[in-house]
């Protein structure tokens, strides 16, 4: 063997025994939690960074849309807010079998409706409160049941949860760009 061995050895060695005599502190248990209930942390985390980063744009801002580079024909800071709102709306209306409202890619159902900040930001706070129940639903027993529909199905209950907080994350990003482009700073930046 060689001498590092035995250094490192006799290192070991003495930290076990320099250790203190008594009984060992164990750490504390960690609380056990259910997988929607570890997921509804992270959607609870993401709506709070969602809101407050759509709130932080001004709301003359709202029909900012990129034109630089290669960002023509983007969304414009409004339509990507309609847009994750609607998308919150019909993932978990599929997880509830409800029919999923219709063009979310578009922004939602009616083009011409929700145009103002105000009326934008209580859609998407409504689209987060829908999917708080819709979660608060899942349990162990029935995470795994099959989905249908036309947003991110074939699908489980969970997987399309997991699906939603994947698409709040993209779009969030997104709208960090914008806000970053009118010289604003995130809020989670701050």
């Amino acid at each position: 063997m060689n001498k590092r061995f035995y250094v490192l050895a006799a290192a070991i060695f003495l930290s076990i025994a320099a250790a203190p005599a008594g009984p060992q502190q164990r750490p504390a248990p960690v609380k056990l939690t259910t997988l929607p209930t570890a997921i509804m942390d992270n959607w609870n985390f993401m709506q709070k960074e969602v809101i407050e980063l759509a709130d932080a744009m001004p709301a003359e801002k709202y029909n900012f849309a990129p034109t630089n580079g290669t960002f023509n024909g983007v969304r414009t800071f409004a339509e990507q807010v309609k847009h994750l709102a609607c998308a919150n709306f019909a993932f978990f209306n599929e997880i509830g079998g409800v029919a999923p409202p219709p063009d979310c890619e578009k922004g939602g159902p009616d083009p011409n409706t929700m145009k103002t900040k105000a009326e934008l930001m209580k859609y998407l706070r409504d689209s987060y409160d829908y999917s708080n129940t819709v979660i608060a639903k899942l349990t162990p027993q029935n995470m795994l049941d099959h989905v249908e529909g036309r947003y991110a199905a074939p699908n489980t209950k969970i997987g399309l949860v997991m699906v939603a907080v994947w698409h709040a994350t993209d779009h969030y990003g997104q709208m960090v760009e914008y806000l970053r482009m009118n010289g604003i700073v995130p809020p989670a930046s701050r």
